[in-house]
């Protein structure tokens, strides 16, 4: 099983900033699509996780740039959870260009488990199959 979701993007050029390049703030943004995607993937979709009350909001989120992204550039973004408890969950991302592998980004974000009033779920107990779907691809760690 392969623990590390590639996610591939174009930028939009409403995302470029007056030098051209890619506002810096747009890259939490794809973090977030990334891991959109990644749950999508692992079979435990943000929409079904929200259909049956759980929330994952975001705790912190960190992003160290190394080489800019340009309008008509297409990254590859790969996603991993790098750590997981069962209460919050970590998950790092690597950007890089599509055509030449080149490391433009990476970062990660933290998350914990709540209800839909925000009080913290431990969702081993309540909801074991997540557990178990994000337990298995646990521990994997891009940098």
């Amino acid at each position: 099983m392969e623990k590390v979701i590639e996610y591939e993007r174009s930028p939009f050029y409403y995302e470029t900033d007056r030098m051209n390049v890619i506002h810096h703030s747009n890259y939490i943004r794809w973090f977030e699509e990334a891991r959109i995607y990644f749950m999508e993937q692992v079979g435990y979709s943000y929409a079904r996780m929200e259909s049956e009350g759980i929330m994952m909001p975001v705790l912190s989120a960190e992003c160290e740039y190394k080489n800019s992204v340009k309008f008509g550039d297409t990254v590859i973004i790969k996603a991993a959870i790098s750590e997981f408890n069962g209460f919050k969950m970590a998950i790092q991302y690597i950007i890089t260009d599509k055509e030449t592998g080149e490391l433009r980004a990476k970062g990660s974000t933290t998350h914990c488990f709540t209800d839909m009033s925000m009080k913290p779920v431990r969702i081993k107990k309540t909801f074991p199959e997540l557990y178990e779907i994000y337990s298995s691809y646990a521990g994997e760690k891009l940098f």
